[in-house]
């Protein structure tokens, strides 16, 4: 008895050069309940669901937001069936992480600055080469 394969899932090896990422994250996402492709024997079948959810994991990602911020945005999306509690629950996390962001941007531009006057001070006493402009 063979399965019918629905025509629009991608194996694991097209969603690995799709989004560049390896099977091991595919399969990380998968056992973190992010990911459910269709199963058929060993094969895993990702279907437009999988896509989508895998493009906003890695944004989500990108950004640096958690798993567990992601999955609860993702969830929202299936619990409520509709984009409006996922759309403010993803916008109320963005504008957190912005603040982080940002806070991080200050605190470096602080230690960048530091940093230079540091080795600025130790060439002008000679203590170092002079570094060419």
């Amino acid at each position: 008895m063979t399965t019918q394969v629905p025509s629009d899932v991608m194996t694991i090896r097209e969603m690995c050069e799709a989004y560049d990422v390896t099977p091991r994250t595919l399969r990380f996402y998968e056992a973190k309940e992010l990911l459910t492709p269709i199963r058929i024997g060993t094969r895993r079948l990702f279907t437009r669901r999988d896509r989508a959810r895998l493009a906003l994991i890695l944004r989500g990602k990108r950004f640096g937001f958690s798993l567990e911020d992601i999955r609860q945005t993702l969830d929202l999306y299936d619990r409520d069936g509709g984009l409006t509690a996922q759309r403010q629950k993803a916008y109320e996390l963005a504008m957190t992480r912005l603040a982080e962001m940002e806070a991080q941007r200050s605190e470096l531009d602080v230690a960048i600055a530091e940093l230079k006057a540091e080795l600025q001070d130790a060439e002008a006493k000679g203590l170092v080469p002079k570094r060419a402009a």
